[in-house]
């Protein structure tokens, strides 16, 4: 069996284990990351994308909020090409609390985050599409943030440094030696493959998964999995956050994010059996949207593009195990301290805000552990695309010939990579997708330089299928890349556009009304009947029969 020598190992490709594997290889540490599925694949690219100021939290978890604006600050100078600077509005509606506006200011004055007291009619400036019936506003410096382009740049740099990484790879044992764990027994989904990685210490950063992996080490170690439940309109209908000012509560928060918005979010206690299988019911669907539309009454007549749910990685620390009022803490765990087992360490809990911190934390125990001096650098070294060395109009005026909207929106995506995957090569700005305006030269960079193995891998890399028209035009065209690429045969160019096409369906079979159940059987008879997928696939069931 193959065996890889290393001094770390990373389990979870979430933003905190990518986190994790940047850090470590910015230290000088060999280290190797293990995902059972795509990078963001689970709870990391399954949240609302909000860039936490802090606010939300400020009134109930103090120290979640000091958190959230240290990193908000943080991010927007490390991470510039993956955050967009929106700024946020709490607004008072004439159904909620009027007292809670002055009490969240001045819980904001206590965590350092600056609070505005805003006119309604500045607010309604700020944002048009806002309730005009609102009583009060404030301003505080929340923003957006894409998960999958965060995630996706940690992991670039770790490489860079050195770092490897194994994605459709399940960890099915820790190999442990006299009280100290020592290594995972891997499998390989794409390739079959069996193999064993060593090293010297193991960090555990699976989110809602960790249960399972510290099962497997013979430690328990009790999750509680929340669910929250999210919907996407088919267009950006506001230009900044917008939260109800009240406490937390489903559907009170409004996330502009790309093309879209996002409606967000429920918070209910599932049993952990059912993490793997996750849907939006209708009740979830019906209070997002009704209580959306109350914050912007626009909303009513928008589409609704898909719904989707994730689950937050809860560790009870204090006996609280309501999934709203869990606290989101960050929660390190040296094994050997805890249970006896040398060499494993599980971080947990927290939010998509928090990752980098997260991280550090969970290296610097490693750190301590391998007797390696060398400090975090994270907090100051730009990630891949965030360098500042040149302005937009520049990089648009050096590729002068391709149209500005594909320039800009590569550069919106990649930051200053943008010079290493456009070129005057017509087939290069070919477009592949016209709502994300992705083209042929994006697909290509993020083939062979982001750990893209499929057509769901490369949705998560370049927003391909994530707009209004969720990959009805340009899936097959992405489809057939692979194969021109010479990354794929025919056949299983046809494979990854089924279950591209079954991934999309997922989201949109919640929401299959009006509008959106015209389109989806509009995409049904372009893939079965024109482009006759259906006989494709019965073709593939036969040959696995």
């Amino acid at each position: 069996m193959k065996r890889i020598d290393t001094e770390a190992i990373v389990i979870g490709g979430g933003a905190t284990g990518c986190g994790i594997l940047r850090d470590l290889a910015l230290r000088g540490i060999k280290a190797v990351l293990i995902e059972k599925n795509d990078i963001a694949s689970g709870t990391t690219g399954r949240n609302h994308g909000l860039l936490h100021s802090g606010a939300r939290y400020a009134v109930n978890d103090l120290e979640s909020a000091q958190e959230c604006i240290a990193e908000n600050r943080i991010l927007k100078k490390i991470a510039r090409h993956c955050i967009e600077d929106t700024g946020g509005l709490f607004v008072t509606l004439p159904d909620d609390d009027p007292g809670y506006h002055r009490k969240l200011m001045e819980h904001c004055k206590y965590a350092g985050i600056p609070c505005e007291e805003l006119s309604v009619g500045k607010a309604l400036k700020i944002e048009p599409n806002l309730n005009p019936n609102a009583l009060s506003a404030l301003r505080v410096p929340d923003g957006t943030i894409d998960p999958f382009r965060l995630a996706a740049a940690n992991i670039l740099d770790a490489q860079e440094h050195g770092a490897k990484v194994h994605t459709h790879t399940f960890v099915t044992a820790i190999i442990q030696e006299g009280g100290t764990a020592t290594g995972v027994h891997c499998h390989d989904t794409r390739t079959r493959e069996d193999f064993e990685i060593f090293g010297r210490i193991i960090i555990n950063a699976s989110g809602v998964w960790g249960q399972r992996i510290c099962a497997l080490a013979g430690i328990e170690l009790r999750m509680f999995p929340s669910k929250g439940a999210m919907v996407i309109i088919d267009y950006r209908l506001n230009s900044v956050v917008v939260n109800r000012c009240r406490i937390p509560s489903d559907g009170d928060i409004i996330v502009p994010g790309d093309t879209v918005s996002l409606i967000g979010t429920t918070s209910k206690r599932i049993e952990y059996s059912q993490i793997e299988e996750l849907n939006v019911d209708d009740g979830e669907i019906e209070v997002l949207l009704a209580d959306g539309e109350k914050l912007i009454p626009n909303l009513s007549r928008t589409r609704v593009l898909r719904a989707y749910s994730g689950v937050r990685p809860l560790i009870d620390v204090s006996g609280d195990v309501d999934g709203r009022t869990i606290s989101r803490g960050i929660v390190l765990i040296d094994h050997a301290a805890r249970d006896g087992v040398e060499g494993l360490v599980t971080i947990a809990g927290g939010k998509l805000m928090t990752y980098r911190l997260m991280a550090q934390m969970a290296v610097d125990l490693a750190c301590k552990k391998l007797d390696v001096s060398r400090k975090c650098s994270t907090h100051r070294e730009p990630l891949p695309g965030s360098e500042l060395t040149m302005l937009p109009s520049k990089h648009i005026k050096y590729f002068t010939g391709i149209p500005q909207s594909v320039v800009g929106s590569t550069l919106y995506r990649h930051g200053e990579r943008v010079r290493q995957i456009l070129s005057l090569s017509k087939h290069n700005y070919a477009l592949i997708c016209e709502c994300e305006m992705v083209c042929e030269g994006e697909v290509e960079y993020a083939i062979r330089n982001l750990n893209v193995k499929d057509l769901v891998d490369l949705r998560r890399r370049t927003r391909i299928g994530m707009g209004p028209c969720q990959g009805e035009l340009c899936s097959y065209r992405a489809a057939g890349l692979f194969t021109r690429l010479k990354v794929a045969t025919s056949d299983e160019s046809n494979g990854m556009l089924i279950d591209f096409l079954e991934e999309r369906w997922k989201g949109m079979k919640p929401i299959l009304w009006g509008d959106g159940l015209r389109e989806a059987e509009f995409t049904y008879w372009i893939y079965q009947g024109l482009f006759g997928l259906g006989d494709v696939a019965m073709r593939g069931e036969e040959g696995d029969k």
